[in-house]
């Protein structure tokens, strides 16, 4: 009889922090101590929580241990399994409180990264194991499919969708419901359901979290879309990069036809649908809905114009319906628990929840889901658990290199796509990189434009050129050649390459440009002005210099400088017996090795 469990995380995150070894840890403890027959191991997706892993749950208890090691683990069997004392020194306990609190009586959900979180799209990451369907059944999988192919037409089910407010979670937030009704009255002899597992943000993986989490959530939602739209097959596009996710989905895919949930004659209702996956090479253009497209037909992944839409004319030119993992992960909870319920979380016009990546200068980084209208600061202070090492919040930057940053003076801006917009951002897929005071903005807006010039598929000339163009600006002005007219310069051709782009790609590649103008035009300004960066990160603006009253002339800082620019000079310092150290500036190159190597603070950058 099974009287314990212990859930080990599985997903990507924890995986490259060893918690596979842990799994076979547990196995061999449980085995030397008798417990085999007694406590089940269960690997499982993400918990959230991933700067913290390898993670590990006891239940029924639900004890939360954390940054697991293989030394720990013959500890947690020993004290905790057999003689039912927790292991204190592994438990995660942030409440969020200063008051000290009992961490062997502290509930997960009681804790400052979950307690505001309402966990719709993850419900199942980190509860059950991905890899089972009995499992996923037992959470009630399928009983949306069941109920959709028994007791509703297809019409249904789309205003089923349409109600509840459900918008696309892959960035341009479209009315999922309404893709789905332009899709459905359209004849053809074959329709398609596709969904973008693609997901090439920078920081974001929440699709990656979902996929290894909560694979069968994914196939019954499609297999939903199917029925509703009249499509018999469906491709998943999911980059190559993500083998555990790969290797998730095609479990789940094979189980579901094999307990008939695939295939011919679903639940006995006539309904025909099955899925495939194609892997993606890695190409952020491939994203753009009908680039992914033409890359699952084995073409090169460019888009093409619209109209026709994707609607009347997409894969292999038949009507398809195109979503990404987030938007589909929804869809069998708004068929199970109705579109009012999902339709009372989040704002007017952005129901429902959002996950999101957080990322950057963040205590607490990992995976997030709150309900949209969520402000900034709640996320980054309460759930992220502030800024590290007593800096402050600068910026957050969100939707990756299609979006914007939201300054500190924004920090109480609600979440959702119509405030986000308003303010020069977007939503996104869900990536939030979080600043502090030591980040350059003209240096971040650089670096996710040298991200959109790597990716363009190059067919359009705004994009090809425009993009190239831009980022040697950016450059001109952090290498502190720019003029005060390059910034006016910028700002054309930033509004001339979001008018004339092709596809979404290049429309949106000038957004973190565009943002940080906007709200940190006074650090351009620096740049090209007064020939520094506020920040201290464009080394062509930087000069290395030695405090000679506090460089004790240890020397250390000259035997680690790799271009010989630190000499010995005569001063010796009060209260000091050997001579400081002196920086040559024509001869450094600005590597930061020396202030590496200074224990006595003495060394500076401006």
């Amino acid at each position: 009889m099974i009287r314990a469990h212990i859930l080990v995380c599985g997903g990507t995150g924890c995986t490259s922090s060893g918690s596979v070894s842990i799994q076979q840890k547990f196995a061999e403890s449980l085995e030397k101590n008798g417990l085999a027959e007694e406590v089940k191991i269960v690997q499982t997706g993400c918990f959230g929580l991933c700067a913290l892993g390898p993670v590990v749950i006891v239940h029924p208890d639900g004890t939360f241990y954390s940054r697991v090691e293989i030394d720990d683990v013959d500890e947690i069997v020993t004290e905790h399994l057999l003689k039912g004392r927790v292991v204190e020194r592994l438990v995660y306990s942030d409440t969020g409180s200063d008051e000290e609190v009992d961490v062997k009586n502290v509930a997960l959900s009681d804790t400052a990264f979950y307690k505001t979180q309402n966990r719709v799209v993850l419900r199942n990451c980190g509860v059950i194991n991905p890899e089972s369907i009995d499992e996923y059944i037992a959470m009630d999988g399928y009983a949306a499919l069941g109920k959709v192919l028994t007791e509703m037409k297809p019409e249904d089910v789309i205003q089923c969708i349409t109600d509840s407010g459900l918008r696309g979670r892959g960035g341009g937030g479209f009315p999922t419901g309404r893709k789905w009704a332009l899709t459905a009255p359209n004849q053809a002899d074959q329709k398609y359901v596709v969904c973008n597992a693609d997901e090439g943000d920078p920081g974001a993986f929440m699709d990656r979290s979902v996929l290894e989490g909560d694979p069968h959530c994914l196939v019954e939602a499609m297999a939903i879309a199917g029925y509703a739209i009249g499509a018999t097959e469906g491709y998943v596009y999911v980059r190559a990069e993500y083998p555990i996710a790969v290797a998730r989905l095609q479990i789940a895919i094979d189980q579901a036809r094999e307990y008939g949930l695939l295939g011919k004659n679903i639940f006995g209702s006539g309904f025909d649908f099955d899925l495939h996956i194609r892997l993606g090479a890695g190409a952020f253009v491939c994203g753009e809905e009908t680039a992914l497209m033409t890359s699952i037909e084995g073409n090169r992944g460019e888009p093409r114009p619209r109209p026709p839409y994707p609607a009347v004319k997409g894969l292999f030119g038949k009507p398809t319906v195109e979503n990404n993992v987030e938007t589909f992960a929804n869809v069998p909870q708004i068929i199970l628990r109705g579109a009012e319920w999902f339709a009372s979380m989040g704002t007017e016009k952005s129901k429902g929840t959002k996950v999101f990546a957080l990322g950057g200068k963040i205590k607490n980084t990992g995976l997030v889901e709150i309900p949209m209208g969520t402000t900034l600061r709640e996320i980054i202070e309460d759930i992220g658990g502030g800024i590290p090492n007593g800096k402050k919040f600068k910026a957050a930057q969100t939707g990756g290199p299609s979006g914007g940053c939201i300054p500190a003076s924004l920090m109480d801006t609600e979440v959702d796509y119509d405030n986000l917009i308003a303010i020069g951002c977007m939503m996104g897929s869900g990536g939030l990189i979080v600043m502090d005071e030591d980040n350059c903005m003209v240096d971040m807006a650089k670096f996710f434009l040298e991200f959109t010039v790597d990716e363009s598929c190059g067919k359009c000339t705004p994009c090809r050129v425009g993009t190239k163009r831009l980022l040697e600006m950016l450059d001109k002005i952090t290498s502190g050649k720019g003029t005060l007219e390059d910034i006016d310069r910028i700002e054309e051709l930033c509004n001339y390459i979001k008018a004339n782009s092709l596809c979404g790609l290049g429309q949106t590649a000038p957004n973190p440009v565009l943002s940080t103008l906007n709200f940190f035009r006074d650090e351009y300004i620096s740049h090209v002005v007064d020939k520094k960066c506020p920040a201290g990160v464009c080394k062509d603006l930087l000069t290395f210099t030695i405090d000679k009253d506090k460089c004790i002339g240890c020397g250390m800082c000259a035997r680690n400088c790799p271009a010989d620019a630190i000499i010995k000079t005569d001063y010796v310092a009060p209260g000091h017996k050997l001579p400081s150290y002196e920086i040559l500036a024509d001869k450094c190159v600005k590597c930061g090795a020396c202030i590496g190597s200074c224990k006595f603070k003495a060394i500076s950058k401006k």
